[in-house]
């Protein structure tokens, strides 16, 4: 019964992250809010943290039993996927301002975001979720219990929505830009060959 807790508690999180991320609510709330929809990312971004918070404590409370007890090389790669994973992450943030992206700097309506197309970008649209995705591999690896299996499993079933409304708002923002470097490039997995976005 836990492990289906778990999956609803997941589900209310990745829809409350895409719902309140969508470009047509950022609208209604401009127009309702006024000057006050500056702080809205940062709004956010706490509630978004509180979610996490509430989720973590959750899993916490769970007995772990194992699907299988790591070991070896398996142990060994998941502690690789992980740090790897780390690596995408932590440098693929260094492309974008921190303070605007969790909402502590106030966007201006007169600002222009710029498309984001250097560093990892050049490799795969969303380095963000990649590097989450091997985290949560990494950590299913090295723990080998169900509750990281349904996290691990949450995460793939969710990333191809999530891509899908958040590419939606990038459109709606970057327009042909946009779609010329979805062209370009792909999603989650890099290309052997290294890709060169048109703009």
């Amino acid at each position: 019964m836990n492990y289906l807790y778990l999956i609803l508690l997941w589900g209310i999180f990745y829809a409350l992250h895409s719902t309140l991320a969508t470009g047509k609510l950022k609208r209604i709330l401009k127009e309702k809010l006024g000057k006050a929809y500056k702080w809205y990312r940062l709004f956010y971004s706490l509630f978004s943290l509180g979610l996490f918070l509430i989720l973590l404590f959750f899993t916490f409370k769970i007995p772990p039993r194992q699907l299988f007890v790591p070991q070896g090389l398996v142990e060994y790669f998941g502690y690789m996927f992980a740090t790897f994973g780390t690596i995408i992450m932590v440098q693929s943030s260094k492309a974008w301002s921190m303070g605007k992206f969790f909402g502590w700097v106030p966007e201006q309506g007169s600002e222009r975001e710029q498309l984001i197309v250097s560093g990892w970008y050049k490799r795969i649209r969303h380095p963000l979720y990649a590097g989450l995705l091997l985290i949560f591999i990494g950590y299913f690896l090295v723990s080998g219990t169900y509750t990281a299996l349904v996290h691990l499993g949450c995460l793939i079933l969710y990333l191809p929505i999530g891509i899908y409304f958040e590419e939606k708002n990038l459109i709606a923002q970057f327009g042909e830009d946009y779609k010329n470097y979805q062209k370009a490039v792909p999603a989650i997995f890099p290309k052997l060959k290294k890709a060169t976005p048109s703009n």
